[in-house]
């Protein structure tokens, strides 16, 4: 996979919260990569899997998701991967999107250390709660 830490560490607060990363017009790959926004304003680059689709996973931070029929992505749950058995860490995300209703897998690798890791957490679960206290006040 090709990613760079340029693409995760943008630092403008301002933009969508999330989007589509669009890093190859094949259409293969529609819709393979996206960003998510932290409370930093920080972007994310995630790779996207289907729940069933995806597979062994290292450490890595991971958001829940549900995409609905028309398009649009609903952030679940977020949180990173903490087994060195990459059997375990994929059990442990398709079991906890089956109960919470995800259909989507968004993992970030970017993050090398299990501190980087809980700030990458912490970032993106702040903009989530930010955005859902601004939409329910509004």
């Amino acid at each position: 996979m090709w990613t760079s830490q340029a693409d995760a560490s943008e630092t403008a607060p301002w933009g969508p919260a999330e989007e589509p990363a669009l890093v190859c017009a094949e259409a293969a790959f529609d819709q393979a990569f996206h960003y998510w926004r932290g409370a930093s304003g920080r972007r994310y680059l995630h790779s996207v899997y289907s729940l069933v689709g995806c597979p062994a996973l290292p450490q890595a931070n991971y958001i829940l998701v549900r995409r609905h029929e028309d398009g649009t992505r609903e952030a679940l749950a977020f949180g990173d991967t903490k087994d060195d058995a990459i059997s375990l860490n994929l059990a442990h995300l398709r079991h906890a999107g089956a109960k919470i209703g995800a259909n989507e897998v968004h993992i970030h690798l970017l993050a090398d250390t299990a501190h980087d890791r809980a700030l990458v957490e912490a970032d993106l679960t702040a903009a989530h709660l930010r955005r859902h206290t601004a939409a329910k006040a509004a």
